[in-house]
Formats: C-alpha cells, sequence, structure tokens
C-alpha cells in the first residue's frame, strides 16, 4: 500500500446488511427508564450502535457461513470436531481440547475443580466471569497489576502485564498449597484491553515452576496481542502472528477461551489442558454440564465456523485493520479531550469516567453516568467496567470502589465503518458540556454475583 495514503479503509466489502434505527431522545430516555438505567436490560432494536461488548457480536466471513454448510451434526466424533480440534493443538501445543458454548462454561469446569474455600487465584486482572467463577467456589481472585499501569495516562508497550515482584511475593506467602492457579488474561481486558508481553508470560512460567503451581493463560484474544507483541517487543518483527500465539500458548498448563472474541464466530468456547490425568476430570464434567465430549453444547456448524476462524483471525490484514480502527476511535477522544487510557488497547477504547465526572462520588458511579447519557443522546449502548462491576461492600454495607472507573466502548468485529466511530465521536462533544454534573445513580436491585449484568438503577436524589 502508499505510504502516503492515510485513510484506513476496511479489508473487506459488504455482502449483506442488517437495518439499524435511530429512536427518539424521548424514546431512549423511557427505554432507558424502563431497563432500570441498565444498557443490559434494553432491547437491541432500541440500540442505534452497540459497543456493550465485542464477544459473539462480530461479522463471520463467507468462508465462515460456507463452512456452516458443512457442520457434521453427529453426536459423538463429528467429522467438524476433527477439523476444529486439530487446528487448536495446532495453535496451542496442548494434546487435551475440551470444546463448550462459551468461555464461562470452561471457567466454571476448570475453576470449579480447582477452586474452594481458601484458595487464591492470581491474576494480571481476573475478567468479571472469571472473578465470579473463582469466587462462586468460595474460592479468592488477586488481580496483580504494575501500579504504574494503573495511571491511565502513562504509556507502556505492554501495559496489562502482571507485576512479576507481587506475584512471587503472593507465591511465596501461600505457597502450592493454597495458590490454585496463575492465570494470565491476554489481552488484559479489565485494564483497557491492554497486551501482554512474551517477556512477561515467560517469566510467569519460571515463577510458576519454581513454586511449583499451575499456569492458566486466558487468551480469548491472543490474535490481538500476538500483533502488539509483532509491533512492540524486540525478537518477534519477522515471526507471523500464528507463531507468535502458539509460543505464548506454549507456555502455559491449560488455555481458556471465549471463542465469541479472536475465535471470530458467535458461541463457542474452549478448555485446553497439557495433564491428562487434570482433563479426564474436566471432561467428567463437560459431560454432565455441556454435552458430550465432541461436541460440548456446540453444535457441528458452530465448530466449523470456529475453525476457519481461529484461522482468520491471523490474517495481517485483517489485524491491521482491527488495532488500528480501534486506536482511530481513541485517539480521536483524546484529541477532544475526553480522559482514555492511554495507549488504546486492541478491542475496545476506555474511557476514565471518574477524570471525566470530577464531581460525581464513587459511590454514585460515574461510570454508569457516561454509560447512560451516551445512550440518551445518540442510542450508543456501552458498558461500565469499574465501581458498578467490580465494587463490593465492607461490613458496614459501604461501598468499596473499584481501582479505576472506567467505561469501555468494545468494538465487534467487522461490523461498523468509519462513518458509524465518526458518529460516535460526534456525540461526545454533547457529553463534553456534562463534566460539571454533579449526581448519579443508586442501586435499587443487585444479585449476588455479576451484577451488572442484571443490577437495576435509580437516579440519585438531586440528579440523573
Amino acid at each position: 500500500m502508499d505510504e502516503k495514503i492515510k485513510t484506513l479503509a476496511e479489508p473487506f466489502r459488504i455482502k449483506m446488511v442488517e437495518p439499524i434505527r435511530m429512536t427518539t431522545r424521548a424514546y431512549r430516555e423511557e427505554a432507558l427508564l424502563q431497563a432500570g438505567y441498565n444498557p443490559f436490560l434494553l432491547v437491541s432494536d432500541d440500540v442505534f450502535i452497540d459497543l456493550l461488548t465485542d464477544s459473539g457480536t462480530g461479522a463471520m466471513s463467507q468462508s465462515q457461513w460456507a463452512g456452516m454448510m458443512m457442520g457434521d451434526e453427529s453426536y459423538a466424533g463429528a467429522r467438524s470436531w476433527i477439523k476444529l480440534e486439530q487446528v487448536v493443538r495446532e495453535l496451542t501445543g496442548m494434546p487435551h481440547v475440551l470444546p463448550t458454548h462459551q468461555g464461562r462454561a470452561a471457567e466454571r469446569i476448570l475453576y470449579g475443580l480447582l477452586g474452594g474455600t481458601d484458595r487464591i487465584f492470581l491474576s494480571n486482572t481476573h475478567f468479571d466471569t472469571t472473578r465470579a467463577n473463582i469466587e462462586f467456589t468460595g474460592a479468592t481472585a488477586l488481580d496483580l497489576m504494575p501500579e504504574e499501569a494503573l495511571d491511565p495516562e502513562t504509556w507502556m508497550p505492554f501495559k496489562g502485564n502482571i507485576d512479576l515482584d507481587k506475584l512471587e511475593t503472593q507465591l511465596a506467602h501461600y505457597g502450592s498449597e493454597r495458590v490454585a492457579a496463575v492465570i494470565l488474561t491476554v489481552t488484559n481486558n479489565s485494564s483497557g484491553g491492554q497486551p501482554v508481553s512474551m517477556a512477561n508470560a515467560r517469566a510467569v512460567r519460571a515463577l510458576c515452576d519454581r513454586y511449583g503451581v499451575m499456569m492458566v493463560i486466558d487468551g480469548c484474544r491472543i490474535a490481538e496481542n500476538a500483533y502488539f507483541i509483532r509491533m512492540r517487543e524486540d525478537g518477534f518483527q519477522d515471526k507471523s502472528y500464528h507463531d507468535i500465539a502458539r509460543e505464548m500458548l506454549e507456555l502455559g498448563d491449560a488455555f481458556i477461551m471465549s471463542a465469541k472474541k479472536d475465535g471470530m464466530v458467535n458461541m463457542g468456547g474452549l478448555l485446553c489442558m497439557k495433564d491428562k490425568e487434570l482433563s479426564v476430570k474436566c471432561i467428567n464434567q463437560l459431560i454432565i454440564s455441556e454435552g458430550f465430549a465432541t461436541y460440548g453444547g456446540l453444535s457441528g456448524r458452530d465448530m466449523e465456523a470456529m475453525a476457519i476462524g481461529l484461522q482468520e483471525v491471523f490474517d495481517p490484514d485483517y489485524l491491521h485493520y482491527r488495532i488500528r480502527s480501534t486506536a482511530y476511535l481513541g485517539e480521536k477522544l483524546r484529541e477532544k479531550g475526553i480522559p482514555v487510557i492511554w495507549p488504546i488497547g486492541g478491542h475496545a477504547v476506555y474511557i476514565d469516567a471518574k477524570k471525566l465526572f470530577p464531581a460525581i462520588p464513587v459511590d454514585q458511579y460515574p461510570g454508569q453516568v457516561l454509560v447512560c447519557e451516551l445512550y440518551k443522546i445518540g442510542g450508543i449502548r456501552c458498558v461500565e467496567v469499574g465501581s458498578m462491576m467490580f465494587g463490593k461492600y465492607d461490613e458496614q454495607g459501604k461501598l468499596i470502589p473499584a481501582s479505576q472507573e472506567l467505561v469501555r466502548l468494545a468494538i465487534p468485529r467487522r461490523v461498523y465503518t468509519q462513518s458509524h466511530i465518526d458518529f460516535v465521536l460526534e456525540v461526545f462533544d454533547f457529553i463534553l458540556e456534562l463534566r460539571d454534573r454533579k449526581s448519579g445513580y443508586r442501586i435499587t436491585y443487585e444479585p449476588a454475583f455479576l451484577r451488572h449484568f442484571t443490577a437495576r438503577l435509580e437516579p440519585h436524589p438531586g440528579g440523573g
């Protein structure tokens, strides 16, 4: 490509379209009221641009759709499973591959076996469903991010790394008797979609070996992480994205994936292991809860699409478009004065809502304010990644806030064009007019786990 051309063109042509509609401001305000000011409870037809998640919301390719017609729906030993198993083994280097209906099913199986009261899980940052599946067993999930990585403005090439000093301190303190696993989340979703370096992953492997602890790689965005490694880490510029991903995955004892991300499908997950004895235990749990070991809750056509997606995701043109189109949104927001997590991650742009709305107390959820206002103004749906999602309560019922108050704009794969993103940017011009807002929301209903999915809120007295 001519280096003088600056426009990032989508590396695909549109073959089929899905209509979306813009509603009125009054309609959206009523819809949000009925949803308890929780965008998860909105009807999708009432959303204009949906940036709630990139999980399972992408557009599949013509090859994937064609492959679905070849899906073998045999209950056991389907050829679609054989194809998927081969692709996954080539990617991970792990002999034991279990299909699941999505990533959280793989988490429930593995962490249900490894967890329990007094067990400790260590991670760069546990994703929300990971933490919930761990804590549901009575275990404790600890995040070990470097302090400098918690500064939204600090530029770090691998801001998703785990803090190795903190990790060794915890390993030495708890020992292999209590530490069930070290989980490396790649990319580090809840810290801003930030990448993890190969050097950091190798060092984690070495510490796990020294202390006799299992290393799990949650690699649902392993291809995006491979892109950053090739671009930013010495020694990888001449390696393919697939080879970089395999090199990292081979460091783990187990691999968990929501294939709804870099598997490029609408439904599917994986649980892979090196240890045969552990795999037998997991297969037993899989059969009880998901399905037989060669389909795990998936149809044959799902497995065909996943096998193709796990190959297409490493296409250089796709990955360049994926990372740069996300960065386009983040960089333009930053130019407007919107405080974003810097540098921009792979799958989403994260906004520092606490800095955007400095007068709103954390116990009134400034991130939820931004989420609601984006929907009211422009029909944009996104998600809070702060005290609404991760906050806990002390013994007196007072909120223990999350370390950051973020809002995530997750970009579905191959779904929106640059004009959609430019529309999002224009909506933020109106958001900037609300920076002096002083009040937010309070929760009126919440479940015990993963409250952000189904909680209901109301405007806090004095605002909303």
